[in-house]
C-alpha cells in the first residue's frame, strides 16, 4: 500500500485531472479544496476545545394503555 503515491502515479493522476477539468478550472478546485480543509480543521479544533456538556435528560417513557374490551351484547346470536 506504500507504493500508491509514487511520482509516476501522481503524474498520471495530475494528467487525468487536467483532462477532466481543464486548466482554467483546476485553480478553482484547488482553492475550494483548501478552504474546505481549513474549515474542517477549524471545526475539529472547536469541537475538541469545548468542554463536553452532559447529555440532555431522556424524555419520560409513555406507556400505551390497552383499549377496554367492547361491551358484551345481550342480543341473541343468530345461528345458520
Amino acid at each position: 500500500m506504500g507504493d500508491l503515491l509514487q511520482p509516476t502515479h501522481l503524474l498520471v493522476i495530475g494528467i487525468l485531472l487536467l483532462v477532466l477539468f481543464g486548466a482554467k478550472r483546476l485553480p478553482e478546485l484547488g482553492k475550494g479544496l483548501g478552504e474546505g480543509l481549513k474549515g474542517f480543521k477549524e471545526g475539529l479544533k472547536g469541537v475538541t476545545d469545548q468542554p463536553q456538556a452532559p447529555p440532555p435528560p431522556a424524555p419520560p417513557v409513555q406507556t400505551q394503555q390497552a383499549a377496554p374490551p367492547p361491551p358484551a351484547s345481550n342480543a341473541p346470536v343468530e345461528q345458520r
